[in-house]
């Protein structure tokens, strides 16, 4: 899928429906925030969340006092739901609406976290790509926090085909300068009841941007 088309994508998607009538909606994402204070974050620690869009992440985020948070995503009506919900809160909040595969990162982060965005990428352009910026962006030293479906989990999302991994198989395509430190099975409620197979990996950066 090309970068405009992801985009028109997740525009109408965040267009139509509320933030709650999507699979991927979490009331408290617990399984998120458990893994960013098992790898040592501070509250001064930059973090990243790709493709947050309107996730509540962040305002668990900002409600435990982190102070350099940043969410990524294409759809700017997606963050758009996000900073409303935060009101005044949302200016302590860094937004950039970009496709993750052509972002060009200005600065670097502690805590790379990724929910359900990396799995959508189904071409290896797109894949290689997001390694880039993976590499472009976090730190030495640094977590990448990657959620995706698990081998059991769905083959399509919100009309998408989908790459499902375990932790080995996405570790593979980041390549040797990330060490697998932490493997997560969870299984996420649809807000309509039905049960999906996520896998959540964590890896340290090893190597010297």
């Amino acid at each position: 899928m090309q970068s405009e088309d992801r985009h028109a994508h997740w525009q109408d998607v965040y267009s139509k429906k509320a933030e709650n009538e999507v699979s991927w909606f979490q009331e408290n994402p617990a399984p998120s925030i458990e893994l960013i204070m098992q790898v040592g974050a501070t509250r001064a620690s930059p973090i990243i969340d790709i493709g947050g869009g309107a996730s509540r992440l962040v305002d668990d985020l900002i409600d435990k006092g982190f102070e350099d948070v940043t969410v990524l995503d294409v759809s700017e009506a997606a963050l758009q739901v996000a900073r409303s919900r935060l009101g005044d809160r949302a200016a302590k909040v860094d937004w950039i609406v970009t496709d993750i595969t052509t972002w060009e990162p200005s600065r670097t982060y502690e805590i790379w976290h990724d929910r359900a965005a990396f799995h959508f990428l189904t071409g290896e352009n797109d894949r290689a790509a997001y390694v880039k910026r993976l590499k472009q962006a976090l730190k030495a030293g640094g977590h990448a926090i990657i959620a995706t479906f698990a081998l059991d989990g769905p083959e399509r999302c919100s009309g998408l085909p989908v790459v499902r991994y375990d932790a080995e198989g996405l570790g593979r395509i980041l390549g040797p300068a990330f060490q697998l430190t932490d493997r997560r099975q969870h299984r996420h409620a649809t807000p309509w009841g039905a049960e999906q197979s996520f896998q959540f990996s964590v890896f340290r950066r090893t190597d010297t941007p």
